[in-house]
């Protein structure tokens, strides 16, 4: 295993990774969130970040270009303006530093929600105007939760342009204070709201009612493969008795990617693979929130990982960039 890792930090794989899932930290956020007390919102301090140190990391890493987006919490403490201001300054410092340094980066803008309208406004701004590579959504926005039909205008609009959505879970709305304050919400919590924000999509049809969306789910599916085989089976009884209505599982799924972030070993894969395919399946780090030498330790794991499998090895370099390039390409040829 130690010559395969060699052998692997030296080829073609090492210099070609595509990440899909870095944050990039602006001052001017971090100086709203210490304005509200918030800087600990999600039970865990917010590391430092800035252009040249990512580069180091993804030139020492074998990186060739990262996906950016605002991190969690959501700037939004009942003032509309200020959200709206912090995040457009976010999403115009990202359209700069992917200018600045071409093929390196892409952005995937921040909304200003809960505000639907704005949210809207800034949206067609970053995508229409900044270039976007598509928009970051959070699980829940102020307990407005993705697939709740208030944000139905803003997927029209998102479905009109073909956008890419990245989800990223947020602390959820409400939220138990108690089990948060011993175990942080990245070990348990963010796992579980993506999968409940999901289950929300799903459960109304937001992607088959809007089907030029595609959605990349964080965390290698978080609890997904073990949710829908659940949903799946009590779904018919629950249409029967008038709750819920039919979902259309084939057309919902085909349209949601997934993120390793989070290290995951070969029965996590493989548990994924229940739920899509290896061209739906896109390699990310989580820069800037562990240590770069474990972050590059991951990649090195992850790679071997692939190697080392007979249904998986055919696809390495599809999870590892391929994937990743195909579905930020198509998108904007779509738009255009």
């Amino acid at each position: 295993m130690g010559l395969l890792g060699m052998a692997l930090a030296v080829s073609p794989l090492s210099a070609q990774t595509v990440d899909v899932h870095t944050h990039i930290i602006i001052p001017e956020y971090m100086e709203v969130l210490k304005a509200h007390g918030a800087e600990l919102e999600e039970t865990f301090p917010l590391p430092k970040w800035d252009a040249e140190r990512h580069i180091t990391f993804m030139d020492s890493a074998g990186i060739r270009s990262a996906v950016l987006t605002m991190p969690a919490p959501q700037p939004y403490y009942d003032d509309a303006e200020e959200s709206a201001q912090c995040i457009r300054r976010v999403n115009e410092v990202s359209a700069k530093v992917k200018q600045q340094y071409p093929g390196r980066f892409k952005f995937c803008a921040a909304l200003p929600l809960p505000d639907v309208d704005t949210a809207i406004r800034e949206a067609i701004y970053a995508l229409d105007t900044l270039g976007a590579d598509g928009v970051k959504l959070a699980t829940n926005s102020r307990g407005q939760y993705l697939g709740d039909k208030e944000l139905d205008p803003l997927m029209e609009v998102l479905n009109e342009r073909h956008a890419v959505i990245i989800i990223h879970p947020h602390r959820p709305t409400p939220y138990p204070g108690k089990i948060i304050t011993t175990t942080p919400l990245a070990m348990y919590e963010y796992p579980a709201e993506t999968t409940r924000a999901v289950v929300n999509m799903l459960s109304r049809n937001v992607l088959l009612r809007y089907p030029n969306l595609k959605v990349v789910v964080p965390h290698c599916g978080s609890f997904l493969p073990l949710a829908l085989p659940r949903m799946k089976s009590i779904l018919p009884a629950m249409v029967k008795q008038g709750y819920m209505q039919p979902i259309d599982w084939e057309e919902n799924l085909s349209r949601l990617y997934f993120d390793l972030a989070g290290s995951p070993t070969l029965e996590v894969l493989r548990s994924l693979l229940t739920i899509t395919m290896p061209e739906h399946i896109l390699y990310g780090s989580d820069y800037p929130y562990l240590p770069d030498a474990v972050l590059k330790s991951n990649l090195q794991r992850l790679k071997q990982i692939l190697a080392s499998d007979k249904e998986l090895a055919p696809h390495s370099e599809d999870i590892l960039w391929n994937n990743a390039e195909r579905l930020f390409e198509k998108n904007a040829a779509d738009e255009r």
